[in-house]
């Protein structure tokens, strides 16, 4: 009898792999989206600090808590309409507002154009009068890398700092040094070496790949809030989120790692239709709402 994941893996390999950087993003946008958020939350287009962006708001959530969210798609692809089952439903799970943000993509906007435009974002909610420990900031794949990023730039630049951060399947290294790169290529339906590379070189442009707010895991992490890593066992990233997770415990930054048995890339935008993709935003939720203050 098939699993839940196996009708996902069904689901992302049913077809050939587009090519080219509009069939990607088409078709990242129709896989990702193929289940509907639940009815009860409330969407609202806007724009803050000139980048489009959307609100959701589940019945009963702290409207002064918000997650700003920051899609994955290997900085190149991704949407608000790919994620926005995620990032609603992780909002609703943390009792709080959720901001998805339409970053900048690469190759036409390449680093750090996603970074400006995700510390733009974060400045205008500190502008709005919400305070940074209602702030959480999140997000998958590329997103979680970046999540690193913005935080990073903020501790540098002397700016307040967000209450917590949450990264599934976060890409944090743009090198793909890590063994599982190789190890789960064969488990992995989503993401293999060469694509990456490709992805990593539209976003860095002429950027080292060692650059720490290129490839957070080559950062000084100290100073940082809390932050849950949470990743599948059957994926290439899982040793970049291993690394991540060891390299904040050494800086001192309360972390936490969760490895989730089966589970594949960024499992969690199949929630609907995935038992352990609702379970993991639930804990992610339970995190968010306990370093939020909810």
């Amino acid at each position: 009898m098939a699993s839940e994941i196996d009708g996902v893996r069904a689901l992302l390999t049913g077809r050939p792999r587009p090519v080219g950087w509009a069939e990607r993003r088409a078709r990242i946008d129709e896989v990702a989206a193929v289940d509907a958020p639940p009815t009860d939350i409330a969407f609202t287009a806007t724009t803050i600090a000139g980048v489009p962006a959307e609100w959701s708001e589940a019945p009963g959530v702290d409207t002064r808590r918000v997650l700003l969210f920051l899609h994955g798609g290997g900085y190149c692809s991704g949407s608000i309409v790919s994620h926005r089952t995620m990032a609603s439903r992780a909002g609703q799970a943390g009792g709080m507002r959720a901001l998805a943000l339409q970053y900048r993509l690469a190759p036409e906007h390449p680093f750090p154009a996603a970074l400006e435009d995700a510390r733009a974002a974060y400045e205008a909610l500190l502008a709005q009068g919400i305070a940074p420990a209602d702030i959480a900031v999140g997000g998958d794949s590329a997103g979680g890398g970046l999540t690193l990023a913005l935080m990073m730039s903020l501790r540098d630049g002397g700016r307040p700092l967000p209450g917590c951060a949450w990264l599934t399947s976060p890409w944090v290294d743009l090198a793909m040094a890590g063994g599982s790169m190789d190890s789960k290529d064969a488990e992995d339906p989503l993401i293999h070496r060469g694509y990456l590379e490709e992805l990593a070189a539209a976003y860095r442009g002429s950027t080292p790949a060692a650059d720490p707010l290129v490839s957070p895991l080559h950062a000084d992490l100290h100073g940082l809030p809390p932050v849950l890593v949470q990743v599948g066992s059957a994926e290439t990233l899982l040793d970049d989120a291993v690394r991540i997770a060891g390299r904040l415990g050494a800086a001192e930054v309360p972390v936490r790692l969760e490895i989730w048995p089966r589970m594949i890339h960024a499992w969690a935008l199949w929630a609907a239709r995935l038992t352990e993709g609702r379970q993991a935003l639930a804990s992610a939720g339970a995190f968010l709402r306990q370093r939020g203050g909810g």
